[in-house]
């Protein structure tokens, strides 16, 4: 049972994690384009995505508490507690700057309103910042759990 945990851990990590943190910068080549109607449909997929992320994290609890009694793990593990802490900052990240700088985005782009253009341009900054930090906190992540110093 540990290694289908773990298999369900990697595998969620690969197919939920990863698109959390590329659709942003999908969105940011949609609001370059003018394309508020993607922007709109890539900032709900990134909040679905950044949700069932919550998956990945249980999961890895599931490894942890499977994991033999050897290895001496608990979440105030060093490698295993800064991981948590990454993974958090860049959920709070995702979720309160980066998809309401979409939402606000592809809003503005889909207003049609004299001043639109310049919306976009305002959000862009924060999608482009937010997604920036959140994927390089989770590649610190995948470091952490590869390297488990």
């Amino acid at each position: 049972m540990d290694t289908f945990i773990s298999i369900l851990h990697v595998a969620g990590a690969v197919f939920i994690v990863g698109p959390m943190a590329i659709l942003p910068m999908t969105a940011m080549r949609a609001v370059r384009a003018g394309n508020g109607s993607q922007v709109a449909v890539l900032a709900k997929s990134t909040t679905i995505f950044t949700w069932l992320s919550l998956l990945v994290f249980v999961f890895g609890f599931g490894a942890m508490s499977m994991a033999p009694e050897e290895f001496e793990l608990s979440m105030t593990t060093p490698w295993i507690l800064w991981s948590i802490i990454l993974y958090v900052i860049a959920f709070v990240v995702t979720m309160f700057v980066v998809v309401p700088s979409m939402k606000k985005a592809a809003a503005a782009l889909g207003s049609g309103a004299g001043d639109s253009a310049d919306a976009p341009k305002a959000s862009y900054p924060a999608i482009a910042a937010g997604s920036g930090i959140a994927s390089l906190l989770l590649l610190a992540v995948v470091v952490l759990m590869v390297w488990k110093p």
